[in-house]
C-alpha cells in the first residue's frame, strides 16, 4: 500500500485529539482497524480519520459503542440502519421536551416570588418529578 494512505496511530492521535489508547480501544471493539505495523507501531488507512469521525459524531448523538459497532461492516464500510436513526431522533425529541420543561421550571423558580423556593408549587412539582424519575432510574438499574 502506499505510504500516502497510511498513517500511524501516533498521527491518528494528532489528527483527531484522541488519546493512543482510545485509539487502540476502538480497533478492540471492531470500530476501526489497522493495516498492519512499521516496526511497533500500527499503522491505519487515512479514511479511519473519516470513520473516527463517525464515531464521535455518533457518540455525540447518543449512541452507544457498542450500537456504533454495529454500524461498521468487518470491511469498516458504514451500514447504518435508518430505523435505528429514527428510534435515536424520537428519544432525542423526547429529551429535548423534558430539557425544555425543566429549563422553564427553573427560570420560574429563579423569579418565583415566594420567599423560600421551597413554598413554590412548581418548584414542588420539579422536585416530585426528580424524585419519581430517580425512583425508576434506580428500579430499572436493579433488574437490569
Amino acid at each position: 500500500m502506499s505510504d500516502k494512505l497510511e498513517i500511524t496511530i501516533r498521527q491518528v492521535a494528532k489528527q483527531t485529539g484522541l488519546p493512543s489508547s482510545t485509539i487502540r480501544y476502538y480497533e478492540e471493539l471492531g470500530l476501526i482497524r489497522s493495516i498492519g505495523r512499521k516496526g511497533i507501531t500500527r499503522v491505519f488507512h487515512t479514511k479511519v480519520i473519516e470513520q473516527l469521525a463517525l464515531v464521535a459524531l455518533a457518540r455525540y448523538a447518543g449512541f452507544t459503542l457498542d450500537e456504533i459497532a454495529h454500524m461498521f461492516s468487518s470491511s469498516g464500510e458504514v451500514t447504518i440502519d435508518r430505523s435505528q436513526l429514527i428510534e435515536k431522533a424520537d428519544l432525542l425529541d423526547k429529551k429535548i421536551k423534558q430539557f425544555e420543561a425543566m429549563r422553564d421550571g427553573l427560570k420560574h423558580v429563579a423569579k418565583c416570588p415566594e420567599q423560600n423556593q421551597l413554598d413554590c408549587p412548581k418548584f414542588q412539582s420539579l422536585v416530585s418529578k426528580a424524585a419519581r424519575t430517580q425512583l425508576l432510574a434506580n428500579r430499572k438499574s436493579k433488574f437490569a
